[in-house]
Formats: C-alpha cells, structure tokens, sequence
C-alpha cells in the first residue's frame, strides 16, 4: 500500500527497550482515487518501530473503493493482510496476485520495486492492516521478491491464532524475512485469558482490531497498539467481550532509518536520489503491467534537509 499523505513527514527511526506504552492512532487521510482515512500507530513520535516493524496503518471496516495507481518502495517490505474484502496486487516483479482475508502478501522491495492495489469489484467494504518491516543494513538492496502464505489456525486456551511470520503456540511460518520477526492474528473469544510464550530478545506490540482487551493487565481501545519492551517470556491477553488482535513482535532493530513517502533509506540524499530516479521512470523501479491507468507521482520534498526523528532512549 502506498503512503499517499500530500505532506508525508520525514522520520529517522531507532528501536530501543522499553516498558510497556498505549500508542494511540492518529487519523491519517489519504487522499487520491482511493480517498480512504487509516489509523496510523506507527511510527510516531514516542515510539518508531518494533522490531523492523516500522509502520502500521489499520483500516476500516469502511465501504470504500480501493484504487492505488503503481508506486514506488525501496528498503522494505509491505505486508498485507485483510480481515474483509479482497484486494488485486500488481508489481514489477510481474506478479498478479490477490490479497484475501487470513492469506498473507509479503512483498519485498530492496533496491526498488513497485506495485499496484485495487479491490475487487465485490468487495464493498474493506478492512485490514498495512505494515511494512524495514530491511537492515545488509539487506536493504535485496531483489524484488513476492511471498504468499496461508496460515493454519491454531487453538490454544479457546483463542485462535493465525501465525503469519515467526512462530507462536506451536505454529511457523515458512515466509522469508531478514530480521528476526512475529506476526499473528489472534481473535479472543469472550472471557478468555491467553497467555502465550515469547522470546525474551523480541519487543511486542500488540494491535486491538475490534472487541475489548487487555494486555498485561493494561486496558486497549479499539485502535490502540500496546508496547512491550524486551526481557518478557510471557504476554497475557484477555478479554471480556471477545476480541481480534495482531501481535507484532522482532528484536530491536538496531539500526538508523530514513523514513519518506514509500521509500526507506539512511540518508537525505539516498531518499532525494529515489524519488529522482522514480520520477525520471528508471529501471531501478520497473513498471507494472496491466494497471488501467498512470502512475502516482512523487509528492515533493520538504524544503529542508531530512532530519532524523527516533524512539526516546
């Protein structure tokens, strides 16, 4: 998914330990032929990634037509995975693809890769997360790669679990990534308490889709992402009215990231050579084949140099 702020701000991101934080979600209005508003809990000023988790946008249920027009990404990954709806992927790898509910879309694009995203005629409403994982330093100029994956649903306690990437509860997923990472579904029924075994080297974030929730004994509302810094084994989540969640998790990133538009580097300069290049239609990007329409271009830089923005020590 694109980031189509016509302002988007530029973000230097670091991942250190911490206690445990409630990130709120601000409304974030993307504006273009999807004209869609998403809540946006990473990164942000208190707290900039998870892990290589380092942007989170949970969107609807919304009655909404999704057409996003190719754009460019370079030193991540986007991962897509829907709770309703279906949405058509292209890309310059020349994947044709679809993104359902419980199936994952890893889309990986190192050097430059690009894409589209349109739903389906039949989907009148959309619901879902975007989040994209940073590449670290030895592999942010990976080749274009796309993965997909549909995870089993494991019980555990009454709750069920959909693994994405990592591994929890008994369940692994055979998605590819460079950094240390977890990704779930997790849908509480109601008045259900689930504790779970975690790696002592990971963060966790844990997002309140819908329902009622509490993390460690700390109250969530709908929308909120829950923060757990490294040193726990456990994380205890229960609910008294039942409720769907995504757990996040990796272990702190470790590394310094220029974050503008859809595009991760380390440096003014890098980010200004990428939108040049996605401007100029260079090779570097590619082109998506099949896309009824133009591409989006860049929004313009901010008027000073990219300046770096983090996690609080």
């Amino acid at each position: 998914m694109s980031n189509v702020e016509a302002e988007p701000a530029e973000l230097t991101c670091t991942s250190t330990p911490g206690g445990v934080e409630v990130l709120t979600p601000r409304d974030v209005p993307l504006g273009g032929p999807r004209a869609m508003s998403v809540r946006r809990t990473l990164p942000q000023k208190q707290r900039s990634l998870i892990g290589a988790w380092c942007f989170c946008d949970h969107y609807g249920p919304d009655e909404v037509r999704m057409d996003v027009a190719p754009h460019p990404h370079t030193g991540l990954q986007t991962v897509s995975w829907l709770f309703t709806g279906e949405i058509e992927h292209r890309d310059s790898l020349g994947v044709h693809a679809f993104v359902r509910p419980g199936e994952l879309n890893l889309m990986t694009g190192g050097r430059g890769i690009c894409h589209s995203e349109v739903s389906t005629p039949d989907s009148a409403v959309l619901h879902g997360v975007q989040l994209w994982l940073a590449l670290p330093d030895s592999h942010r100029d990976a080749p274009r790669d796309f993965q997909h994956h549909v995870p089993e649903t494991v019980e555990r306690d009454g709750a069920a679990i959909r693994v994405f990437l990592g591994s929890l509860a008994g369940s692994a997923s055979p998605v590819t990534t460079f950094t240390p990472l977890l990704g779930a579904e997790i849908v509480l029924p109601a008045g259900t308490t689930l504790t779970l075994d975690v790696s002592p080297s990971f963060e966790h974030g844990v997002l309140l889709d819908t329902g009622d929730a509490h993390l460690t004994g700390t109250a969530l509302s709908p929308g909120d992402l829950g923060y757990v810094g490294t040193g726990r084994t456990t994380l205890t989540l229960s609910s008294e009215r039942g409720a769907r969640l995504v757990l996040l998790g990796g272990e702190p990133f470790g590394e310094e990231i220029v974050m503008w538009w859809n595009f991760v580097g380390r440096t003014h300069d890098e980010i200004a050579a990428y939108r040049d290049e996605w401007q100029a239609e260079t090779d570097r990007f590619g082109r998506v084949e099949g896309y009824p329409g133009s591409r989006l271009p860049a929004p313009p830089l901010p008027g000073g140099r990219l300046r770096p923005r983090g996690n609080p020590a």
